[in-house]
């Protein structure tokens, strides 16, 4: 009985360490975090490197506006936060959410984190497409006098001209030396007859107005919209200083302006002001800062405005896979643009000093 006592004995204290063992790997197979606070919803934890969790909840935030103290408040890893005011520093706008994924050290799985609290303020956001031609043919047009020979681009595009047609418009009038008559301003094979019918009592050309007066009208103020200051444009009636500031912000990301209309792409600049000032504008063409497509370097290219992130990447793998372009039409049918596309960025771009776009 008593050996029977003693084995039961040594058989207890071999089962003691066994029970040890199992409480102990109990223990570290438990979830960690469990008895200190943590983040409720799943989708707040920002990861660096796709590995390091921070318990941090994420708030909305804006790459444009928010400084680092700011974005890291809102939960935003600080070399993200970093990373991010360094691009708009070298003048990076993000003007759609899947900008901010360009940045240096954000992936895609980070990316797909924050995402949700990506904030866009109204006056960086891409400015939605205006109204085709069919479009605006359909609504009704109300027409008044006006000078041929001062009329933009964009004026002509409200009289029911598309861009293309009132560029050409435009270019006919200066080879010939300025319209002096309706018959001349049908000549233009972008003005139709009836058109052109239509327009007949409304356009004054030169000599009809020196008729009209004993006394020559002093000429009104025309400035190069690629060489003018704020002061400048400031001067002139419908531009105060916050949209003559955001003018020449947009002509320093463009390059220069190829068209007076293009501040119409502005979120502060209105079609009612715009007409109040578009005729004293003009652009010099000359001054317009061309990129090399196959040479620029891809910190240039981010900040164009006309250029999206897809465009972006597929430049950079055509020249590092196939090699330079050769022309416009090449990056067409690579699908880096498509026609609508290409015309927009053309007067941009160039392949190699010697070359036409």
């Amino acid at each position: 009985m008593a050996g029977r006592d003693r084995r039961d004995g040594k058989e207890l204290l071999l089962l003691i360490p066994l029970i040890l063992i199992i409480v102990l790997l109990f223990a570290l197979a438990k979830p960690r975090g469990v008895g200190f606070e943590s983040v409720e919803e799943p989708d707040s934890l920002l990861v660096v490197g796709d590995t390091t969790p921070i318990c941090r909840p994420l708030q909305p935030f804006d790459p444009n506006e928010d400084d680092y103290m700011a974005m890291v408040a809102a939960g935003v890893e600080r070399r993200v936060a970093v990373s991010i005011i360094r691009w708009r520093e070298a003048g990076k706008v993000y003007r759609i959410k899947e900008d901010v994924a360009l940045c240096y050290g954000i992936t895609d799985s980070l990316y797909a984190v924050i995402e949700p609290y990506i904030v866009i303020g109204e006056e960086y956001r891409i400015r939605p497409k205006r109204d085709t031609l069919e479009q605006r043919q359909h609504k009704q047009v109300e027409y008044t006098k006006f000078r041929i020979d001062t009329a933009s681009a964009a004026y002509l595009t409200t009289l029911g001209f598309s861009l293309r047609q009132a560029n050409l418009i435009l270019r006919y009038g200066e080879i010939i030396g300025g319209y002096r008559s309706i018959e001349e301003f049908n000549e233009c094979y972008a003005v139709s007859d009836d058109m052109a019918k239509l327009l007949e009592p409304y356009i004054i050309f030169p000599e009809r107005e020196a008729q009209a007066y004993v006394e020559p009208c002093p000429k009104p103020l025309v400035i190069d919209i690629n060489s003018a200051d704020s002061l400048s444009l400031v001067a002139l009636s419908g531009i105060g200083p916050k949209s003559a500031q955001h003018i020449l912000r947009y002509r320093h990301l463009l390059g220069g302006y190829h068209s007076v209309s293009q501040v119409l792409e502005l979120d502060v600049v209105t079609e009612d002001n715009y007409a109040r000032f578009a005729t004293h504008l003009w652009c010099d063409t000359t001054k317009v800062v061309k990129m090399d497509v196959n040479r620029v370097p891809l910190e240039q290219l981010v900040v164009h405005p006309y250029l999206t992130n897809r465009m972006i990447r597929r430049i950079i793998n055509h020249r590092e896979l196939k090699g330079d372009f050769m022309s416009l039409e090449e990056m067409i049918e690579s699908r880096v643009f498509n026609r609508e596309e290409a015309e927009r960025i053309a007067p941009y771009l160039q392949f190699g000093q010697d070359s036409l776009y």
